[in-house]
């Protein structure tokens, strides 16, 4: 291992960035990748320079854009389902050296953050429409019960009202 004077500043922040680095060439083969790479792909590094980068990314359109129209390429969301990791990638061409060069953000945690309150808030959901669905039950039996003991009692009543009108027309 080399002494920091021996490396330069620009190499130990390439070992030591906890993003993903990732370097392609123009034909799409891997020229270099940094620790972080290696271990959130679960990757040799060793092993991995000079393959083709499909061998470990999904997709390589967005660097082949990003080459083609020598612009920096943002992505917010890329899912590695097989990895179950989420990552946001920033794609810039590097065209003195005619290579293409990615960092990438691991936002995994964010994402499972997001999925567990939308769980959340989509099950509190059920449980207040199966709240209000049992008041409502509740009301309309309670309003049923209502309706037939106030038609009861207006048939009782009734039957006094009609028998005190025959007492009083009796008496009259």
């Amino acid at each position: 291992m080399l002494k920091r004077s021996e490396k330069s500043l620009w190499e130990l922040l390439w070992e030591y960035d906890p993003n993903g680095l990732i370097v392609i060439d123009q034909s799409m083969q891997i020229t270099l990748v940094n620790p972080a790479f290696g271990r959130m792909f679960q990757v040799d590094r060793e092993e991995i320079i000079g393959q083709p980068a499909t061998v470990v990314l999904n997709d390589v359109k967005n660097f082949k854009k990003a080459w083609e129209k020598k612009q920096v390429i943002r992505v917010p969301e890329v899912e590695y389902s097989e990895l179950d990791m989420y990552v946001k990638e920033v794609i810039f061409p590097i065209p003195d050296e005619d290579l293409i060069a990615c960092i990438m953000v691991d936002i995994t945690h964010e994402i499972h953050r997001e999925k567990e309150m939308m769980k959340l808030k989509s099950e509190t959901l059920a449980k207040v429409n199966e709240v209000v669905d049992n008041q409502m039950k509740v009301v309309q039996q309670i309003a049923g019960l209502l309706g037939e003991t106030t038609a009861e009692t207006k048939v009782s009543l009734f039957k006094i009202v009609k028998m005190l009108e025959r007492e009083i027309s009796e008496d009259g």
